[in-house]
């Protein structure tokens, strides 16, 4: 379990039929700086993404959140 304070990211580079997960980080711009050497290795046509990981438990808790406030815009529209 990764705690609440800790972040770690992850990169993904998606370069035609292949996808590549690569990390994981401790910033966003470790990530990023590894990105450009990776990058080079890739065709022009690569696409990235640098994402956040979250423990179940973060992921939970959001969902919850999003689920919540799904409920309580139906019971104002009703």
């Amino acid at each position: 379990m990764i705690p609440a304070a800790v972040r770690m990211y992850l990169l993904t580079i998606r370069d035609g039929l292949q996808t590549r997960h690569i990390g994981p980080y401790a910033s966003p711009k470790q990530a990023a700086d590894d990105l450009d050497r990776l990058l080079q290795l890739c065709s022009d046509r690569a696409r990235w993404q640098i994402h956040v990981l979250e423990s179940p438990e973060q992921l939970a808790a959001s969902l919850t959140a999003v689920d919540q406030g799904r409920r309580h815009g139906e019971m104002q529209a009703a």
